[in-house]
């Protein structure tokens, strides 16, 4: 049996053939290779591509916010308000939605939303699976769609090459999962047994209203912890203003209004909330769709809601 050839290296391959006869053949099969594969993927003309992007976000449409408001609803304008100070062709449109009248439940709403809830996105730019845009619920999926799409400078995230993207993004995601599972539904709890505490006695539950009580200020000891040293969550050195400070922040605003004393929040927190109310978008976000009657009274720093005898 014949045995097979030895192969030849490339490199060996070139150090052997004459140059005259074979450089021209190698060098159009290492264009082949490298060069190819760059052409299949980025137009001929980077101009005309260059053109048609700034021609795309001239034309976009305003993204339609569904909202009110909460806190809940806070994250999102917040997010919406600092993207738009950052590109002028950006643009979003506010539909107020009246909780006590029940419009979230409303058939034309839960079409968009079939749980129901405030805020709800569209995306009229987005028309991919959805012929009149794309719906988007849920605060965090608003705000990592919002990122995704629309923070192309990464005045808020990281970029690939970033060689600490993928770190900080896992904690980003950290911090916005603490928030929707921890902070927001504890809170939101605490401030629902207090009001119905201070209401009708009947409705008192002693048990629930301490329970939702004591974990939300453990909640604020976490993140007390996780500032400290820092100016925002996530990042170098002291931090960069990001998705996490965004999501967590509004709820921090409201702690008083669940009957959280002012003394059961550390301060790094207060310091922490203080810096991030005198951005100005943030100031606009929290005036969406109107400004909060009951967001005045934070104004005076010793107020406090009625509250029962723990």
């Amino acid at each position: 049996m014949t045995p097979m050839p030895k192969m030849t290296p490339l490199s060996g391959a070139l150090r052997a053939a004459p140059k005259l006869v074979c450089m021209p053949i190698v060098m159009s099969v290492l264009m082949s290779f490298r060069i190819a594969p760059i052409t299949r993927t980025l137009p001929q003309n980077l101009t005309a591509l260059r053109q048609f992007s700034t021609s795309l976000k001239s034309n976009m449409k305003p993204v339609q916010l569904y909202t009110a408001g909460t806190p809940n609803g806070q994250k999102v304008s917040i997010m919406l308000e600092e993207i738009k100070a950052l590109n002028p062709s950006f643009t979003y449109e506010t539909h107020a939605i009246d909780m006590s009248k029940n419009e979230q439940k409303e058939e034309w709403f839960l079409k968009m939303n079939p749980n129901g809830r405030i805020p709800t996105l569209l995306d009229p730019n987005n028309t991919a699976t959805e012929s009149e845009g794309f719906p988007v619920m849920e605060s965090l999926a608003i705000m990592l769609y919002l990122e995704k799409l629309y923070d192309d400078k990464h005045a808020f995230s990281w970029p690939d090459t970033d060689p600490k993207a993928q770190n900080y993004r896992s904690l980003v995601l950290q911090w916005a999962s603490w928030q929707m599972a921890g902070q927001g539904p504890m809170q939101g709890q605490a401030n629902h047994f207090r009001m119905q505490a201070t209401g009708d006695s009947k409705n008192v539950v002693p048990y629930g209203l301490k329970r939702y009580h004591d974990e939300t200020v453990r909640l604020y000891e976490v993140l007390e912890r996780g500032l400290e040293g820092r100016d925002y969550l996530v990042g170098d050195g002291k931090g960069k203003y990001s998705l996490a400070d965004m999501i967590t922040f509004p709820w921090a605003l409201w702690y008083r209004f669940a009957g959280i004393r002012n003394d059961e929040v550390g301060p790094n927190v207060k310091a922490w909330i203080e810096r991030i109310k005198q951005r100005p978008a943030v100031q606009k976000g929290l005036a969406v769709p109107k400004p909060s009657e009951l967001l005045k009274n934070l104004e005076d720093p010793n107020w406090m809601p009625p509250m029962p005898e723990l």
